[in-house]
């Protein structure tokens, strides 16, 4: 390809799991291209950080539909360790709290509530997922903590017939180094610039012009993967304005689950078990324990009690969880537990939030997040999917279809 006015053909801003999957593509291409990246390190909110020898995930941790998840074959390409062992939170392995009886009649009430989503009418009227629930149904606070983990929301903040379309095979594996490990590799030898956010999109000249942190850079297209609340905010402006996206972002805010991990001495905890810390309340947190059979429980918060516990501030998670724990295993236990890790992605300022969600209304946004603008802008990232929204691999495809395009629309410009 020959050289074009623009510093670069294309220029890829945001180095997660959709700028890195596009700027394979665009490797391959024969363009030129650069990925512009505000954090110091690539991954976006995929991010493994070593603690005590232990690798641990701090943002997508779950290879969700594996055997159809790029990313599992990526994984083992790159030599990564691929833990086929089912999915913990798909039952309470421990009689804690949480009796066999109750056990299965929230089990029954779960499935009746799924039956109902998977009966809603594809082509009938949008609404919120609480309208599902069963009135006065005892284990709807619950099914509502569920949704808080899964969406980073309450049912009431869910679209239906958004949530309706997600394409899940109900295979989940792990990679025992890390997802964020794998997607950080998996991008090792792309041009990438850390540290560099870009404020401005001027898109009015022949060439568009990106004012960044480390000043002007211009291209000829541009490939956007940033997180929908950072369109929203207009974090990035674009010139001339886009309101169609800055609408579409905002409906489709990111949920907010947080993760934190605390070192065990208590050996006698079961490898891979469960715990729900209070299976009556949506404010409750859900445990991992002993993943990997490492002296370690993970604990799971979503939605509202996350948003409350970032608010109060460093320790607030492991606070709340060693309360939740201590009431099932006992005060001795709680005191044999150690804070090693927790997150706060409300607070990042590059994410504001986990993973995206439509309301109640807007099951359409994600196609006009989506949508090309003038042949010249691209659009992904996992809100951009949607089959596969809230995942590294809905990202990863996503960034591969906008590098496409957009590969294909420089091709075109220079015949």
């Amino acid at each position: 390809m020959r050289n074009t006015p623009g510093d670069f053909d294309i220029v890829v801003i945001g180095a997660g799991a959709a700028g890195l999957a596009a700027g394979e593509q665009l490797a391959a291409s024969g363009l030129s291209f650069i990925i512009l990246e505000a954090r110091e390190r690539v991954g976006g909110r995929a991010q493994t950080r070593v603690a005590r020898g232990f690798p641990l995930d701090l943002g997508c941790g779950w290879l969700h539909s594996a055997d159809r998840n790029p990313w599992t074959r990526i994984a083992a390409e790159l030599g990564f360790t691929i833990d086929k062992a089912a999915a913990v939170w798909t039952r309470q392995s421990l009689d804690l709290g949480f009796s066999r009886e109750d056990q299965a009649a929230f089990s029954a009430a779960s499935d009746a509530f799924y039956a109902r989503l998977d009966a809603a009418d594809p082509d009938g009227g949008d609404f919120p997922a609480a309208r599902l629930l069963e009135p006065g149904c005892r284990w709807n606070p619950l099914l509502n903590a569920e949704s808080a983990y899964m969406n980073g929301a309450e049912l009431a903040s869910v679209s239906v017939k958004d949530w309706k379309r997600y394409d899940d095979s109900h295979v989940n594996w792990r990679v025992v180094e890390g997802y964020g490990a794998t997607i950080a590799a998996f991008g090792a030898g792309l041009p990438i610039r850390l540290g560099c956010a870009v404020t401005l999109v001027d898109h009015r000249g022949a060439s568009i012009a990106l004012e960044t942190s480390q000043g002007r850079v211009t291209a000829e297209a541009v490939i956007v993967t940033v997180p929908p609340p950072l369109i929203a905010a207009e974090t990035i402006a674009f010139s001339p304005p886009l309101p169609e996206k800055i609408s579409a972002a905002a409906v489709l805010p990111l949920g907010l689950a947080d993760k934190l991990v605390m070192t065990v001495d208590a050996p006698d905890v079961p490898a891979g078990g469960h715990l729900f810390g209070n299976p009556n309340t949506t404010a409750t947190g859900s445990y991992h324990l002993r993943p990997f059979g490492r002296p370690l429980i993970e604990g799971f918060f979503g939605g509202g009690l996350a948003h409350e516990l970032e608010g109060s501030g460093a320790g607030a998670f492991f606070d709340f969880a060693r309360g939740e724990l201590g009431r099932l295993f006992g005060a001795g236990f709680a005191a044999r537990l150690t804070l090693l890790s927790e997150t706060a992605w409300a607070r990042d300022p590059w994410s504001r939030g986990a993973y995206s969600h439509a309301l109640p209304g807007h099951s359409d946004a994600r196609a006009k997040l989506a949508a090309p603008v003038d042949e010249r802008l691209f659009f992904a990232g996992e809100a951009c999917s949607k089959h596969d929204f809230s995942t590294a691999h809905g990202a990863y495809l996503t960034g591969l279809e906008a590098a496409e395009k957009a590969i294909a629309a420089r091709t075109r410009s220079q015949d």
